[in-house]
């Protein structure tokens, strides 16, 4: 599991057990579930960084039509 998922499923434990200790509407638990968020957060952007730097295959063989994954033969 990646270091940012770890982090998230620590935050939700420690998020429930706020939540169960001091009630799901004190604002510990909001603050603790507020932080679940911010993590989710930072790795959705971080899953859509990478998504923009790392080219689509379809443009690849757009530009390589030859190469050889590119190919498409006829039966």
């Amino acid at each position: 599991m990646s270091d940012i998922q770890e982090k998230i499923e620590q935050a939700r434990q420690e998020a429930h057990a706020i939540s169960e200790e001091k009630g799901a509407t004190s604002p510990d638990a909001a603050a603790a579930w507020d932080a679940v968020e911010e993590l989710q957060a930072e790795a959705a952007h971080q899953r859509q960084q990478k998504s923009e730097t790392e080219p689509f295959f379809g443009d690849y063989c757009s530009e390589n039509p030859d190469a050889a994954e590119c190919l498409i033969y006829d039966d």
